[in-house]
């Protein structure tokens, strides 16, 4: 049993030890969160866990707490304990790679998000809902899957050619499918889509590649096309009979207006029986300023800063025509974000991408002759974070 302190709602739990760790219950709270860094149970992901320390603890109304559950590590014991122990979602990281089966682990809506390591993953028979992010391609999945599923994979700004998915074989089955992207970043590729000759509904988000694997869908009833700047290589609606929904929103203006054309000829000769609409179309600008910037998803007053910092940069380099001055630009940018705390690896990430945008929108440093490679250098050497 937890030992409960004299706070109320604070108990200390043998987590990874006796008395190992404190927990505090707040009401109203049902997720939990354990690993590195600032997590609420703090734990290195090597370091094994007893998973039934949390067993005792429950919510007002009875059933497990907690019922939400984030996970960094690579204790692949929580699935044991998911066996007789039920979890309503799970959101885990792991931290090397691993093979596991989970297949009779309680688990109702799993995400994982890969970091540069492969995973073999018998996933849970009872998983109603699976998202998959980060470095989606190195996961190999088999066992039974659940009829929703969203990938999201990890792209950048730069990068040649579009980023794959994983192995879809085993996705066999799906029904309903999420694919989500940022819109300016590099393309995330349809190839293998064609495996999926159950799939009904498909919703694509950002920048998508090889669109015309859409047409290789027999059972396609419900398509969702999104911020998403270009549509080229999307079949035309004549070539998906069985299509009876479509949603087009914020995508490119010349291929809205063809998808509205599109919808009427189509209505004329069969009505739709679901919804289908054309809005919000936009121009390329449109995306270049709202996303254009890696810092669009930063909260306010960071990105705040960074795009100050960025105008600055810009400016500056517009009149730098030595690969002196050049570097001093990029200096200046790079130890702006010095004073600036608890920067995460997204965000310095996000910040290099700045880098080399500001470096291939520079006449001067092609004038001088400076390279991405350069001016990568240069930030790196002037950054603390």
């Amino acid at each position: 049993m937890a030992k409960k302190s004299t706070a109320d709602g604070e108990y200390r739990i043998s987590l990874t030890g006796p008395n190992s760790h404190r927990l505090v219950l707040e009401p109203g709270v049902g997720s939990l969160s354990i690993g590195p860094g600032k997590a609420g149970l703090v734990v290195e992901p090597g370091v094994p866990i007893q998973w039934t320390a949390l067993d005792q603890f429950a919510t007002p109304a009875g059933s497990a707490w907690p019922r939400w559950l984030t996970y960094t590590g690579d204790d692949v014991g929580i699935f044991e304990w998911a066996r007789k122990r039920a979890i309503e979602g799970l959101d885990w990281i792991p931290t090397r790679a691993l093979e596991v089966d989970a297949s009779a682990a309680r688990i109702f809506n799993l995400t994982i998000t890969l970091r540069g390591h492969a995973l073999r993953m018998r996933m849970p028979e009872a998983v109603s809902s699976l998202s998959l992010g980060g470095d989606v391609a190195l996961l190999e999945a088999s066992g039974a899957m659940p009829e929703s599923v969203t990938l999201a994979p990890k792209t950048s700004r730069r990068g040649d050619g579009a980023a794959r998915l994983p192995d879809l074989g085993a996705f066999a089955g799906v029904t309903d499918l999420g694919i989500h992207n940022e819109p300016m970043h590099r393309p995330v590729s349809l190839l293998g889509l064609e495996k999926l000759g159950a799939l009904e509904s498909l919703a694509l988000h950002g920048a998508i590649a090889d669109l015309e694997t859409v047409a290789s869908l027999p059972k396609l009833a419900s398509l969702a096309l999104r911020f998403m700047p270009s549509l080229e290589g999307l079949p035309p609606l004549s070539a998906l009979p069985g299509l009876d929904s479509i949603i087009v929103y914020n995508v490119d203006d010349q291929a809205s207006r063809s998808m509205r054309q599109q919808l009427k000829d189509r209505a004329r000769v069969r009505p739709w029986s679901g919804h289908a609409s054309v809005s919000q179309p936009r121009k390329p600008e449109w995306f270049a300023s709202e996303y254009g910037r890696p810092f669009s998803g930063w909260p306010g007053r960071r990105a705040k800063i960074a795009n100050t910092a960025f105008d600055e940069a810009q400016a500056t380099l517009a009149k730098a025509r030595t690969a002196k001055a050049i570097e001093a630009a990029i200096v200046a940018f790079a130890r702006t974000f010095n004073t600036m705390k608890g920067i995460e690896t997204t965000e310095r990430e996000d910040l290099a991408d700045a880098v080399v945008q500001l470096i291939d929108g520079a006449k001067g440093a092609r004038a001088a002759a400076v390279t991405e490679e350069m001016a990568l250098g240069w930030f790196d050497g002037a950054r603390d974070y």
